[in-house]
């Protein structure tokens, strides 16, 4: 699937995993609530320090996954066990937000992500805790990649070619 389709699911994920590298080289991830702000850019926040931070430090490199939609289910055609799913990922460069400004933003953008309805209680949080907040600032190195599995309702399983066909198609009439 495309960039804008990848991109969709890291959007609707309720939480991104975010996977680094330990300064001893061992494996760290763990789910996160990621705001994006354009094509490229994520954000997420977290505590002063810790080892999201050690791990940016040592390894700036980061992986981001996420998975939609995911439904467990009988093959229409087959009767096979299979899941029906919308997934995405992502390679990006992480780097701590240092910008007043900018950390504001970022902070408003995951603010408005998770909790839209109360915006209105935002500048009072700021003004409490940005000086002991982090926020960390996720920048794609590659387009972001998206799969998925998903029936129509003939029980096909729809490619990306064969919705591409479909859709010339039905331009076409």
């Amino acid at each position: 699937m495309n960039a804008a389709f990848a991109l969709e699911v890291l959007d609707k994920a309720p939480y991104v995993t975010v996977s680094m590298t330990r300064p001893d080289g061992s494996p760290y991830g763990l789910p996160l609530s990621l705001a994006r702000t354009d094509d490229k850019t994520f954000y997420f926040h977290c505590a002063l320090e810790g080892d999201k931070l050690d791990c940016i430090a040592h390894c700036p490199t980061v992986f981001l996954s996420a998975v939609t939609k995911c439904t467990p289910t009988i093959g229409p055609k087959d009767g096979s066990f299979t899941l029906q799913y919308k997934s995405a990922t992502a390679v990006g460069k992480a780097e701590i937000v240092t910008d007043h400004a900018e950390k504001i933003e970022a902070l408003r953008a995951i603010s408005q992500r998770f909790l839209p309805h109360h915006m209105d209680a935002f500048d009072d949080a700021i003004a409490r805790s940005l000086e002991r907040t982090a926020v960390v600032k996720i920048t794609q190195i590659e387009p972001p990649v998206g799969k998925r599995k998903q029936y129509d309702k003939q029980g096909e399983e729809m490619t990306n070619e064969r919705e591409q066909s479909q859709t010339r198609l039905s331009s076409a009439e």
